[in-house]
């Protein structure tokens, strides 16, 4: 019987990646704005990054999104509780556009805990952003601007801009993230 081939964990997959490409850490820091220590995290599975991050690794290393955003879909596995992925101890999403691979615009549906916020890094990618609240109360800090979202409510802007988002409420938080990316 053939051996089967051990899945590699995502930063091994962009550490990979990073060095088929030649790249440095410095270079890639340089490509995406994010630290070389933080990158080292990802790369170290110390961290597994944001889909805004995912989305500036797959453009600085000139791959499709879509394959990094499967790959960690089918880590994450198919649980009945946890059918989105995680991505922080906070933080987690599912994909609503499976089938964007190759398209700008990707929608998600996004979980925030309660009285949380989105640790380790602000978010910062090309393109646009679009918000809309389901469920809690959030804040999203676009740049030093601070807006204020309950249920029924959305937001849409920049994503060039640094942003951030917590959850103000005592239940957990549900959004639609629509992200456009050029």
């Amino acid at each position: 019987m053939p051996a089967r081939k051990k899945k590699q964990p995502f930063g091994k997959k962009i550490q990979k990646l990073r060095r088929e490409k030649k790249m440095t850490l410095a270079n890639l820091a340089n490509e995406t704005g994010l630290s070389k220590d933080y990158l080292s995290s990802i790369e170290k599975g110390e961290i597994i990054p944001p889909v805004s991050v995912i989305l500036q690794l797959s453009r600085a290393l000139e791959i499709d999104s879509g394959v990094l955003l499967k790959e960690e879909e089918k880590r994450a596995g198919k649980k009945k509780d946890e059918d989105y992925q995680k991505r922080t101890e906070s933080y987690s999403y599912e994909v609503l556009t499976p089938e964007a691979r190759h398209k700008h615009l990707k929608a998600f549906r996004v979980f925030i805990e309660p009285k949380a916020d989105h640790r380790g890094v602000s978010y910062q990618h090309l393109g646009e952003e679009f918000i809309y609240v389901l469920r809690g109360r959030i804040e999203v800090m676009v740049g030093e601007n601070r807006n204020v979202l309950g249920p029924d409510k959305c937001i849409h802007f920049n994503s060039s801009i640094v942003h951030k988002l917590r959850n103000l409420s005592d239940e957990r938080a549900e959004l639609i993230v629509v992200l456009y990316t050029p």
